[in-house]
């Protein structure tokens, strides 16, 4: 329920509704459905004008869309991802306190194509284990995930239950590999048709194209190509205090 706005308070009446919605948002109170400017107007008996000003001001901090025609609603999170080392998606939803689970689209075996072979050092037919997964953050997809990895190595995996968890957590369980590092290329794309009405993307939004090849030692045990919505994620990069780069790195 709304708060009692404190009409002597030295603070604005927009700033105080501002705090009240605050409060409620991040208790989860308007999951359904977030309140017209009218039923904010009646609520905190105030004017349009200063529950425009307090929506506004949530729209600001990211905590609100507001579209014409549409009214408001409370804004989907946005996963921050940092770059510094191997990350799961899978720990980077659950850390934002939003339920992560997987929608299995494709888990068997097939020959190696020769760009999967050439990723994962194998021969040109060799037996993967091919996966393919849409991943959800609460209620929405937000990522299309293709890997591929040798069957040798990797085919206890479709034993396993991969509807929930991250993939390198299932490898060290299931194959007793645990993951060492590897390498990604991030670019921006717009995905196929097929691709953007699995993950539900709004028109003209871009997405991230991730390949990483994964290593556990020196031996290759994933290639795998991603899609993760561009308006659902962002990547963090960090540099130690103090460091610098070298003349000949300077751009």
């Amino acid at each position: 329920m709304a708060a009692t706005l404190d009409r002597s308070s030295p603070l604005p009446l927009w700033a105080q509704i501002v705090e009240d919605l605050r409060r409620r948002l991040l208790r989860g109170e308007f999951e359904a459905h977030f309140p017209t400017d009218e039923e904010l107007t009646r609520d905190y008996e105030v004017s349009r004008q200063t529950v425009r000003e307090a929506v506004r001001r949530l729209t600001a901090e990211g905590l609100v869309v507001r579209q014409r025609g549409r009214g408001s609603s409370v804004a989907l999170p946005v996963l921050e991802q940092p770059l510094h080392s191997l990350y799961s998606l899978a720990s980077a939803v659950r850390a934002s306190g939003v339920e992560e689970r997987s929608e299995v689209i494709a888990a068997e075996r097939r020959p190696a194509t020769a760009e999967v072979a050439a990723a994962l050092d194998l021969d040109t037919g060799a037996e993967v284990v091919f996966i393919e997964r849409l991943r959800i953050a609460g209620a929405e997809p937000i990522a299309l995930d293709r890997s591929w990895l040798p069957a040798e190595q990797a085919g206890q995996l479709l034993d396993a239950d991969l509807s929930t968890g991250g993939l390198y957590e299932l490898l060290a369980a299931h194959c007793a590999l645990r993951v060492t590092g590897g390498r990604e290329r991030i670019r921006p794309v717009i995905p196929e048709p097929s691709d953007r009405r699995l993950l539900r993307l709004p028109p003209k939004t871009a997405a991230f194209s991730i390949d990483r090849l994964v290593l556990a030692g020196d031996l290759p045990v994933e290639w795998r190509k991603s899609l993760i919505r561009g308006d659902r994620y962002s990547l963090i990069a960090r540099w130690p205090a103090g460091a610098q780069l070298r003349r000949d790195e300077l751009a």
